[in-house]
C-alpha cells in the first residue's frame, strides 16, 4: 500500500446497480477523470455520467497536530499529502476497508454504494486512541462530466444551506443538489478553496488532457472516542440521518463475499446490472464509459445470470431488449436505452442469447418464452427486413462494413474502420447457421412427433435454408491451410488468422464437420491463445500490432490488431470441451489461473476490457468489462459439467 507505483494501479469499484457508481485507487488516489466518490447519471443534463464529489479526506487530529489521510497527484509528479504512508491494511473480500495508524490512534475506513440509490455511504470507526481524536473531513467537488474537467471560474456557485447533520450545495444550473450528511452532529466550517493543477496519471498516459481543479467549500469536524462509529452520507436526495448505522450495516449484509474467484465474477457480474427509473433493465457493457449496448448485451447475459443461477434477472433483462428489438424491426423510434441495436449481428446474437435459455431451462420453457421473438427475427432477416444484412442466393449473409464498422471488431480511425470487415462476414454466418438450426428445433421441441404439420414445414424449410448455408460457408471461408478467412467479398479475400472463426467451432450447430472444427481449435491454440485471451490477430499475420499504448490514434491502431480480450476464449473453451471432452480440463485449469490472478491486479475483483497480446499481457482500456467476465463465467459452468 505504501509503494505507490504498486497501488496506485489497482482500482476498486462500486455501483448502485442502477448506472452510479465510486470508483478509485486502492488509496484513494484517483488517477483517471472518471475517478470518483458519487458518480451518478444526470438525465436533465445528457446521457452521461457525472462526477459530483471527487474525494473526501479524513484529517486525524491530536494535540494540536493534524495527520491528512488523503493523497492527491499535483504537477510535477508532486504527491500530497501523502496518507498512503498511514495505510497498515487493505481488505475488499466484502466491502474496501481501510486501516490507518497514526501513532497510537487506528482508524478504520469501510466503503458501499447503496443500492438503486444516488448514495455512498462510509464509516469511520475509532478502533484505537489513547487521548481526545477529532476528524475533520474535506469534499472535494468536481459537479463536472465524466469525460470532462473543471477548472477554477467566477461562475460556481458556492451557496450551501444546512441540513440535518450536513449541508447541501449545488456548484452549478442544471445540477442535482448534493447531500453530505453524517450520522451524528457535526460542525461545518465554510472556508471555500480551490486546490489547481490536481493530475491524472492514467489520462496522461492515454494521450489525454490531464489537470484540473476541483472546490472545497470547506471541512466536517467533529469529536470521537475510541470505538465510536460515524457514517459519512453523499447523496442526490436527503438521508435520514437517523437511519444511516442500520443502512450501513444492511448493505453490508446484502453484498455477496469475494474470498475465491468464482465469487469475485459473480460479485462483477452483479456490478453490471442497470435498472433505470422506469423500471427497465439492462447490462451495462462496462466501466467507467460504456453504456448498454445490443451486442454486449445478448452475449454477456448469459454468462451474467444463467451461469449463476440468477435467471430472473436473464427474463427482466430480456423484457427490455425485446421491446428494443421489436420496435427496430418495426421501423419504431426505440423507447429503451439500447444502443447500436442496428447494428447487423445484433439479432443474430440475440438468438444465440435465447439459445443459452433453452439450454438451462429447456427448450419448452424458451419456445413458451422465446418462440415468437426467436422466429419473427428468423423471418425479418429472410425477408431482407435489415437495412444492412442482405440473405444472398447462397444463403449466406452479406453486410457493408467498409465504410463503417458493423462487427464488434469497431475501432476507426478518420472515421474509417481499421479493420473494414465487409462482404460474407464468418461469425454472421456461423451465427445465421445456427440460428436457422435452433428455430427449426423450437419449431418442433423436444418430441417432434407432437409438433403440427404448420410447425414440421416451417422447421423443415429452416432446416433447407440451413443446409443451403452450411455448404456455401464451407466453399466460401474453409482454406487449404485448415483455418477460416475473417470476411470474404467481392476483389478481396482475407488471409488474416483472426479469432473469429472459433464461433464456427463453438456453437451448438456448427456449419464445420468435426476435423474443420478441430482445425480450428489448433490453430487458435497455436497463434491465437494468450493466457489472457485470444489474440485479435495472429503474430504471423500483417499488422500485428499487441500493445494497447500511447495516444487514441496509436490505441485504435491496435485495438484488434493483436491485442487479447478474455471474452473470446470463453468460446474457445467451449469448443474445446465440446471436440475433447473432460480430456482437456487440466489445460482449460491452467488457462483459468490467468484470469484468477487477476482478481489481485488493475481493478480488484474484475476483468478489464482487454489485454496486451505480448507478454507481460498487461490488462488495458475500460477497467470492467461485462463480456469478459460473462464469459468466464460461463466458462467455469461448462468446466463443472465436464468434470463429473
Amino acid at each position: 500500500m505504501v509503494n505507490l507505483q504498486e497501488s496506485l494501479s489497482r482500482e476498486v469499484l462500486r455501483t448502485n446497480r442502477s448506472g452510479a457508481y465510486a470508483c478509485s485507487t486502492i488509496v484513494d488516489c484517483n488517477t483517471r477523470k472518471y475517478h470518483g466518490l458519487l458518480v451518478v447519471p444526470v438525465p436533465e443534463l445528457d446521457d452521461e455520467n457525472h462526477v459530483l464529489l471527487s474525494s473526501l479526506d479524513c484529517t486525524v487530529m491530536q494535540h494540536g497536530a493534524a495527520f491528512n489521510l488523503g493523497l492527491h497527484k499535483y504537477q510535477g509528479n508532486n504527491y500530497s499529502p501523502n496518507g498512503h504512508k498511514y495505510i497498515i491494511e487493505f481488505d475488499c473480500d466484502k466491502v474496501p476497508t481501510t486501516v490507518y495508524r497514526v501513532g497510537g490512534v487506528i482508524l478504520k475506513k469501510e466503503v458501499v454504494f447503496q443500492h438503486h440509490e444516488d448514495r455512498l455511504l462510509v464509516r469511520y470507526t475509532l478502533v484505537d486512541a489513547h487521548s481526545a481524536t477529532t476528524l475533520r473531513f474535506k469534499p472535494f467537488l468536481a459537479f463536472r462530466s465524466m469525460r470532462q474537467f473543471t477548472h477554477e471560474n467566477t461562475v460556481l456557485n458556492r451557496d450551501y444551506q444546512e441540513v440535518d447533520n450536513g449541508i447541501k450545495t449545488c456548484l452549478y444550473a442544471g445540477y442535482p443538489e448534493l447531500f453530505m450528511q453524517f450520522s451524528r452532529k457535526v460542525s461545518f466550517v465554510y472556508e471555500p478553496d480551490w486546490y489547481r493543477g490536481i493530475e491524472y496519471p492514467k489520462e496522461q498516459e492515454r494521450g489525454y488532457a490531464s489537470n484540473e481543479d476541483l472546490y472545497v467549500p470547506g471541512y466536517f469536524e467533529l469529536n470521537v472516542r475510541k470505538g465510536d462509529s460515524v457514517v459519512f452520507a453523499a447523496s442526490t436526495s436527503k438521508s435520514n440521518t437517523r437511519v444511516l448505522r442500520s443502512l450501513f450495516d444492511k448493505e453490508v449484509d446484502d453484498r455477496s463475499p469475494r474470498d475465491n474467484f468464482f465469487h469475485c465474477l459473480v460479485n462483477a457480474a452483479h456490478q453490471f446490472h442497470n435498472k433505470d427509473k422506469s423500471g427497465d433493465n439492462y447490462i451495462l457493457a462496462g466501466y467507467p464509459w460504456f453504456k448498454a449496448r445490443a451486442r454486449d448485451t445478448f452475449i454477456a447475459l448469459p454468462g451474467l445470470t444463467l451461469s449463476i443461477e440468477e435467471a430472473d434477472y436473464f427474463e427482466a433483462v430480456m423484457a427490455t431488449a425485446e421491446k428494443g428489438l421489436r420496435e427496430f424491426m418495426r421501423g419504431q423510434p426505440l423507447t429503451v436505452k439500447l444502443y447500436e441495436i442496428e447494428q447487423p449481428d445484433v439479432p443474430l446474437w440475440a438468438v444465440w442469447c435465447m439459445q443459452q435459455y433453452a439450454r438451462v431451462k429447456g427448450v419448452e420453457a424458451c419456445r413458451e418464452k422465446y418462440g415468437k421473438l426467436i422466429i419473427d427475427i428468423i423471418k425479418y432477416i429472410e425477408g431482407q427486413g435489415h437495412p444492412n444484412l442482405l440473405l444472398d442466393d447462397n444463403g449466406l449473409l452479406k453486410t457493408d462494413g467498409a465504410d463503417s464498422p458493423v462487427t464488434w471488431m469497431n475501432s476507426v480511425i478518420d472515421g474509417r474502420p481499421v479493420v473494414p470487415r465487409t462482404g460474407y462476414i464468418v461469425e454472421f454466418n456461423a451465427l445465421w447457421y445456427n440460428a436457422l438450426m435452433f428455430a427449426a428445433s423450437i419449431l418442433v421441441g423436444d418430441d417432434a412427433t407432437k409438433a403440427d404439420e404448420t410447425a414440421k414445414r416451417e422447421a423443415a424449410h429452416y432446416e433447407q435454408m440451413a443446409d443451403r448455408c452450411q455448404k456455401a460457408f464451407v466453399e466460401t471461408f474453409v482454406n487449404e491451410h485448415g483455418y477460416l478467412f475473417d470476411y470474404v467479398t467481392e476483389g478481396k479475400t482475407d488471409w488474416s488468422v483472426r479469432p473469429n472463426m472459433i464461433f464456427a467451432a463453438a456453437l451448438d450447430y456448427s456449419p464445420l464437420s468435426q476435423s474443420q472444427r478441430k482445425s480450428v481449435v489448433d490453430i487458435c491454440t497455436r497463434e491465437l491463445l494468450t493466457p489472457k485471451g485470444l489474440r485479435t490477430l495472429s503474430p504471423k499475420s500483417g499488422g500485428y500490432n499487441p500493445m494497447y499504448v500511447g495516444p487514441q490514434i496509436q490505441r485504435d491502431r491496435a485495438y484488434h490488431q493483436g491485442t487479447a480480450w478474455p471474452w473470446l476464449e470463453g468460446f474457445f473453451i467451449e469448443a474445446c470441451l465440446k471436440l475433447y471432452k473432460g480430456s482437456r480440463l487440466s489445460f482449460i485449469e491452467r488457462q483459468m489461473v490467468g484470469y484468477e490472478d487477476e482478481m489481485f491486479n488493475h481493478c480488484i475483483a474484475t476483468l478489464p476490457e482487454l489485454f496486451d497480446g505480448n507478454p507481460p499481457f498487461y490488462g488495458r482500456g475500460a477497467m470492467s468489462f461485462a463480456m469478459n467476465v460473462a464469459e468466464i463465467l460461463r466458462s467455469l459452468e461448462q468446466m463443472e459439467k465436464y468434470k463429473y
